[in-house]
């Protein structure tokens, strides 16, 4: 988790700050529940960086992936009480959400499910509610020439087999939020790094 700006960002800049309930699709073994538990524990303890917000201190996450082996991870690591469940996001039940956080998944199912993954969080939330989505700019050149290539072989790795993925540009995922009915913002989301990667605080317009 040190290597990923995506955790330092999320309690950094507050984009959690005031959810208690929050969906974290595409969890894999529970880092972000793991990284919010230690956040909530220095926080009380008194060694918190005192330019950042505190972080959710009642928040409730309750994750789903795909992966049964991730899911038992995370459930051995977390005990009893892990939220956590073995589940598609293309049909899962997301329930009812102040924040979702979907990071560097959503760009592995077709255009159409995309859309009908987007459309199925914005019921989920409140207005103002936040979906906090980590993507790959297509339209970075080189940059995501490597995102791309890197990712492909990173899942070929884990058993995957060599997948397809469903791309799109920082301005076409933005206007792709915008017909849905979020209101979007661009945070840089690489920092260290050769990849592509934006990650869109997007919030849930009222009408």
């Amino acid at each position: 988790m040190g290597n990923d700006p995506i955790f330092r960002a999320l309690l950094a800049q507050g984009l959690l700050e005031g959810s208690s309930r929050i969906l974290d699709l595409g969890c894999g073994q529970g880092l972000l529940t793991a990284w919010l538990n230690a956040a909530s524990r220095l926080y009380q303890s008194g060694d918190w960086p005192p330019a950042w917000p505190a972080p959710p201190q009642t928040a409730i996450v309750r994750g789903i992936d795909l992966k049964a082996r991730e899911v038992r991870r995370a459930q051995r690591a977390f005990g009893p009480d892990a939220d956590i469940e073995v589940g598609d996001i293309r049909d899962a039940n997301f329930g009812t959400a102040d924040a979702v956080v979907l990071l560097d998944v959503l760009h592995y199912v077709p255009p159409s499910a995309q859309r009908d993954v987007l459309q199925r969080i914005r019921h989920a939330l409140p207005p103002g509610g936040i979906l906090l989505l980590r993507v790959g700019d297509a339209g970075s050149g080189y940059r995501y020439r490597i995102t791309h290539w890197v990712d492909k072989l990173f899942m070929l790795l884990r058993g995957h087999g060599w997948i397809t993925v469903y791309c799109r540009s920082v301005a076409d995922w933005r206007a792709l939020l915008q017909e849905i009915g979020f209101d979007s913002e661009v945070l840089p989301m690489s920092q260290g790094t050769l990849f592509a990667n934006v990650l869109l605080s997007a919030r849930r317009l009222s009408t």
